[in-house]
């Protein structure tokens, strides 16, 4: 069986060699000899780098949990790993730590095993080695944000290695000094895959879901956002990059509702999986796609389906909107609301939620089918023990390249043209316009916007500096019967303050295995 080489000695990349685009040949000892022969050959390496992306350890559920630390959401259901992330207090040997982080090497690793193989392919046509390597330079940077801005510091950074470097895969990767150099790393392999890759419209429907400009500066956009809250001047590359994702990348807000109540509740229908506002997304189908829509879901799914009951909205969430806002009930249940589950209309009451609130945002594949019967319902996996749907959870979209654009105009006073991306994002949803916003209003459109998707709270908090907001006591609604959806309630504290420590928890522990198993190549991060 063809092996290729993966970064060894640490738990964080001990990893099988193994892939399903590996074919097996009949004699010879393990080589690569007979790999990077065609063009097909580099559509199976590309492909491979996207196998992380429906895990239950990167975006089914696990990185969601370092998110479920902000003010928006609590731990649903008793679960210890969960509440020490939540708490802030982690040893970094959860598995939701360290799987996401092993995960996530294997992305990186993999991209790094195409851009290494492709300039030795024969019988490739050019078209074919910048198409895979545009998408390995895309996942590489992706993959790389996701262990940088969680994990790394400003002190101290996480392990890179390329494989440019002559030494890849003979040692391990070292610890850079500062995340900041993580930063100039994946702005340059957004920027070759910028380069190289085609305008999503350009794909037919078997390619959607790989790599793509506007994606490689959607990325680009969001790593310079989050290396600003170090050096501010990365703020003035922002707009321009945002311009070029709407006038070249043609990405634009939904505008067209159809049978949806609003415009916003469009964006999470799984007939908008493609739409203008995509960007990127976790791709997805019924029985093959990510399971995070039924994390969400109730326990046990009022006897229908299995959902788990995790990630709940707090009272504070709630409570963030504008009254008139449609956002608001797009993005959460609470009790009495109505919603189609099962081709059934229901009124929201729940015997599970400790905060007396879900999130609605993903449920609009449980709407169809009969209830009781999971398999009548062609968009859920008839499996509730892994409950995929077939939509395609978003993970950045255009709403928030406007809101990235808005808040980088504030940051370089010009509040007054942060007017239009931020008021372009109110208007969809029938809100009055701000006519010179400031960060306080930007704050407040982000969380609202993007609240319970996967663009994380918590780490908008920490870099805008925001740690009351973090340590504060959370509440919802305890009701007085939780099987009446007319029930009264009444306000209490679900989830007691907390201690975040600036100088302990702006980036999260590596595992202490990891740690220990490098023979002092690795520090851990700085505070813990």
């Amino acid at each position: 069986m063809k092996t290729f080489k993966y970064i060894l000695l640490t738990s964080l990349i001990g990893l099988s060699s193994c892939t399903k685009w590996v074919d097996t040949k009949p004699n010879g000892v393990p080589t690569t000899a007979h790999f990077w022969q065609s063009d097909n050959d580099l559509q199976k390496a590309t492909a491979a780098i996207y196998e992380s992306m429906n895990e239950e350890a990167t975006w089914g559920r696990d990185l969601f949990w370092v998110q479920d630390a902000s003010d928006d959401l609590i731990v649903g259901r008793a679960k210890a790993d969960g509440e020490n992330i939540k708490n802030f207090i982690p040893s970094g040997n959860e598995d939701y730590l360290k799987e996401g982080w092993r995960f996530l090497y294997i992305t990186l690793n993999k991209a790094n095993q195409v851009i290494q193989g492709v300039p030795t392919s024969k019988n490739t046509s050019e078209a074919a080695r910048n198409q895979a390597l545009g998408e390995a330079y895309f996942m590489r940077g992706f993959a790389h944000f996701w262990i940088a801005y969680i994990w790394g510091h400003k002190d101290q950074g996480v392990p890179f290695i390329g494989a440019e470097d002559p030494a890849y895969g003979m040692k391990m990767p070292p610890q850079l000094p500062s995340v900041m150099e993580n930063y100039a790393q994946i702005i340059s392999d957004l920027q070759k895959a910028a380069d190289l890759l085609p305008f999503f419209e350009t794909y037919g429907n078997k390619d959607k879901g790989r790599a793509h400009k506007a994606a490689a500066w959607a990325y680009m956009v969001k790593t310079y956002a989050y290396w600003a809250q170090y050096d501010e001047s990365k703020w003035n590359l922002v707009p321009a990059l945002c311009d070029k994702i709407r006038d070249e990348g043609h990405r634009a807000l939904i505008k067209n509702a159809g049978s949806f109540k609003n415009n916003y509740q469009s964006v999470f229908i799984t007939a908008s999986n493609w739409s203008s506002e995509y960007i990127w997304s976790i791709t997805s189908s019924a029985v093959n796609g990510c399971e995070f829509p039924g994390v969400v879901l109730e326990n046990k799914g009022w006897t229908a389906y299995n959902g788990w009951g995790y990630f709940q909205p707090t009272e504070e969430l709630y409570d963030e909107y504008e009254a008139n806002d449609p956002r608001r009930e797009v993005t959460i249940l609470k009790f009495g609301d109505k919603f189609t589950y099962f081709s059934q209309e229901r009124s929201y009451f729940s015997t599970n939620s400790i905060s007396g609130f879900q999130i609605r945002k993903y449920m609009e594949p449980f709407s169809y089918g009969q209830f009781g019967v999971a398999g009548s319902n062609p968009f859920i996996n008839p499996s509730g023990d892994n409950p995929t749907t077939s939509l395609s959870v978003p993970l950045i979209r255009y709403a928030e390249i406007l809101l990235f654009k808005a808040e980088a105009l504030i940051k370089t006073g010009k509040s007054g043209l942060a007017a239009d991306p931020l008021n372009e994002v109110r208007s969809r949803v029938g809100l009055n316009p701000i006519p010179n916003p400031t960060m306080a209003d930007l704050k407040h459109e982000r969380r609202v916007e993007l609240a319970c998707e996967w663009t994380d709270r918590l780490a908008d908090l920490k870099r805008w500096g925001d740690f009351d907001k973090i340590n504060m006591p959370l509440h919802g609604r305890e009701h007085a019967n939780k099987n009446d959806p007319n029930s009264t309630y009444t306000i209490k504290e679900v989830w007691p303050k907390r201690n975040f420590d600036p100088k302990k928890h702006m980036a999260w522990p590596m595992s202490p295995d990891d740690v220990a198993n490098s023979n002092g190549a690795y520090k851990q991060t700085p505070g813990w």
